[in-house]
């Protein structure tokens, strides 16, 4: 942990000119060296590079050789690509030169009540665009609204956007990105072409993180790539970020293992599993209640140990179907009172002794 904050701060100080720069670094005028985030230094420039979404990038393709775009809904999980493909679209049809003044790109950060969208949305799409780039490539003439996480903008926002996309269709594009489609009002769906974008693969995220890895010079093993995968859940902003954070944590000669990405990404191992495990099985209340403190000094969160002890409980060989599902109902009751505030301690002592009676009296 030293050496992650130490490298951070030596990345940060402007007195400190002999500490070494990293390779996912750049230069700036004055040749300084400027930190830039993997996500965004391997973000896909073009369509072309987004990963493992075939149908929409065909889709795309053919749109951006026709210099045609329908109005456009991405959802599915975070991490899979959804901003990444339109702001990359966004610069393949209208240049570097044009991109700022073709493109307004909104998200949850952003106010986006009723008074935006008919105020600064709507100035926008009623703005007129012209046919051609400064480079003299052709262009469509229209433009481009991105809303990103439009599932979190309310009710009456969603309306009177569906008035606008109608009336500035000739001006103007809409993409929605969201992560849940059942958010956004039908006569929007309607209105727009919806693509889901799917989970990222095992190959393809592996494939991109080894490249990354080679891009950087960071020596990594096959576990900890494989621990990256598993503590990503398909999403490949998280996977990024967690390589990035072990690579600064291990420094530059260092190499990264599996144990290193499961402390950064809060992930229990599955030895320290085993172990708890185990502990349910002595039918000692002593000895569990031992096991779920050091859960808690661990800095474990509840949360985390369910969800991994959901996994685990269901491929265990010692429990029946029956005694599973008293467990599995335990574990939803648990986490309906993690979720109303209660105590993290008192409620995984209350799922690890219903494990405990199930494995060591049947219930």
């Amino acid at each position: 942990m030293q050496a992650f904050l130490k490298g951070g701060s030596a990345a940060s100080s402007k007195n400190k000119t002999d500490s070494p720069v990293p390779s996912s670094s750049s230069k700036k005028k004055d040749g300084k060296a400027r930190i830039i985030p993997w996500i965004e230094k391997y973000r896909p420039k073009t369509v072309e590079d987004v990963a493992f979404q075939d149908e929409v990038i065909a889709v795309l393709k053919k749109s951006l050789e026709g210099s045609d775009l329908p109005n456009l809904l991405f959802y599915g999980p975070p991490g899979t690509g959804k901003t990444s493909t339109i702001l990359a679209a966004s610069r393949q049809l209208f240049g570097p030169e044009l991109y700022k003044d073709r493109v307004l790109e909104l998200n949850a950060s952003d106010e986006r009540g009723i008074n935006v969208i008919r105020e600064k949305v709507k100035k926008f799409a009623q703005l007129t665009a012209g046919g051609t780039r400064p480079d003299g490539k052709p262009c469509p003439p229209f433009k481009i609204i991105i809303l990103d996480e439009a599932d979190s903008m309310t009710k009456d926002a969603q309306s009177a956007l569906r008035r606008t996309m109608e009336r500035e269709s000739k001006t103007t594009r809409f993409c929605l990105i969201c992560n849940y489609v059942s958010r956004i009002i039908e006569p929007i769906t309607s209105r727009c072409a919806k693509f889901r974008f799917k989970m990222l693969a095992e190959d393809i995220l592996i494939s991109r993180l080894q490249m990354i890895c080679k891009e950087e010079g960071i020596a990594i093993d096959d576990s900890a790539i494989d621990a990256v995968f598993k503590t990503s859940d398909g999403d490949m902003r998280k996977a990024i970020m967690t390589l990035q954070s072990a690579s600064r944590l291990c420094g530059k000669d260092g190499a990264i293992t599996k144990d290193m990405i499961f402390d950064i990404s809060g992930v229990i191992s599955e030895d320290y599993l085993d172990k708890l495990i185990n502990k349910c099985r002595s039918d000692s209340y002593e000895e569990l209640d031992v096991a779920v403190q050091d859960i808690i000094h661990e800095g474990y969160a509840a949360s985390q140990v369910l969800n991994q002890l959901h996994d685990k409980i269901i491929t265990l060989d010692s429990l029946s179907d029956k005694q599973k599902s008293v467990v599995c109902e335990k574990m939803g009751e648990v986490d309906k009172c993690l979720m109303d505030g209660a105590d993290e301690y008192l409620q995984l002592m209350a799922l690890f002794s219903t494990i405990m009676s199930q494995m060591c009296h049947g219930g």
